[in-house]
């Protein structure tokens, strides 16, 4: 079991919802979701990782001690083999002897490229009067098309949340992680809390339904019964709404 289940295991025992550690904490719901996946790239560096660990261990009723030990086995660089910083660092890398050119390879380097160069502008001068015509006539019926047929497409996405009988409804699915959700249903907030894994919440409005989301790659959200793609990336933010 790696660190982060084991914080996100221990929140849980102390009930204690991510929204309620992050105003405890004072760190942010989005680093909080980072940290219990196992990520701590965000963090700053391993000694601000480490006093986040103990911040957050003192209020979930967890040793401080056993998190910081477990840090610094799966991520403090610190840690790490010696050998294995210095390559990292150049400072094993076999040097290379410098290999003495004479300066009859330049100089026929110099030539070809001269003459390569050279023959490209005769070339292009010969095929420069035929290419310029057919760009000019190729260009008026190519733009026309492109601008009248991008519009019609671009308009259905957004009424594909309309309902004629005027009913909206949304379902939550959390198979493939944990989320934070805030949902307002007809200008009325239903629910706002943690969304485990495995739950499923299913929403149903007159007009409108309105949902936060944060870490949307772990949800699949179906509106009047059309999965949507994801809303979202790992641990991103968004808001939508559904009409």
């Amino acid at each position: 079991m790696t660190l982060g289940q084991v914080i996100r295991d221990a929140r849980i025992a102390a009930r204690l919802s991510i929204e309620e550690l992050s105003e405890s904490t004072s760190v942010r719901i989005g680093l909080l979701t980072e940290i219990e996946n196992n990520n701590f790239v965000h963090c700053g560096g391993d000694t601000y990782a480490r006093g986040h660990l103990r911040n957050i261990a003192n209020k979930i009723g967890a040793d401080p001690l056993e998190f910081i030990r477990m840090y610094n086995e799966e991520h403090s660089l610190e840690n790490r083999a010696i050998g294995d910083l210095l390559v990292e660092n150049n400072v094993m890398q076999v040097p290379h002897e410098k290999k003495v050119i004479s300066w009859k390879v330049p100089a026929s380097i110099s030539l070809a490229v001269l003459f390569t160069f050279g023959l490209i502008q005769i070339v292009t001068s010969n095929q420069s009067s035929d290419s310029q015509p057919t760009v000019v006539a190729s260009a008026s019926p190519t733009a026309e098309p492109s601008v009248e047929a991008t519009p019609t497409p671009s308009q259905e996405p957004t009424t594909s949340t309309e309902v004629s009988d005027g009913n909206v409804k949304v379902t939550l699915n959390a198979v493939r992680g944990n989320s934070y959700i805030d949902v307002i249903v007809d200008g009325k907030r239903v629910i706002k809390g943690s969304l485990f894994q495995g739950d499923t919440k299913n929403f149903q409005g007159t007009r409108a339904i309105s949902v936060y989301l944060s870490n949307p790659a772990g949800l699949d959200v179906t509106v009047d019964g059309e999965l949507l793609p994801p809303l979202g990336g790992q641990n991103e933010e968004v808001r939508r709404t559904f009409r």
